[in-house]
């Protein structure tokens, strides 16, 4: 789950970004349904809190990894970050294997998309 500051603003991001609608629902929150796992959003602000950014990246595999990147592009939304010394936010080969970039939505939560041919699981 992560927490954004404006539930509306979250869904237009996040539906752009990964390509498919979110589904708001009671308590300030929506759902993206991204394959076998689903995206949570919610906004604490209607409760007085403020949105607290995930600790870690969320990573998501994705079938078309470079249109995902162009989306990510066009929403100028790329992580400005290092990772083993490569800018997080070029397509390129991760010196584990994958294919992957790095991007951070409006709230500084981080997200890390990952071409699913090239997705490293530990085996």
């Amino acid at each position: 789950m992560l927490e954004v500051g404006d539930l509306e603003k979250a869904i237009a991001f996040y539906s752009e970004l990964l390509g498919i609608k979110g589904r708001p629902l009671r308590g300030s929150r929506a759902y993206f349904d991204c394959g076998s796992v689903i995206l949570a959003v919610v906004d604490p602000t209607p409760g007085g809190l403020k949105p607290k950014p995930n600790a870690t990246d969320v990573y998501f595999s994705v079938k078309d990894i470079k249109s995902v990147h162009a989306r990510a592009v066009k929403l100028e939304c790329l992580s400005k970050e290092k990772v083993h010394d490569q800018n997080a936010s070029d397509l390129i080969v991760r010196p584990w294997g994958e294919l992957s970039f790095y991007a951070v939505d409006p709230w500084d939560n981080g997200l890390c998309f990952v071409d699913e041919k090239t997705e490293f699981t530990g085996k």
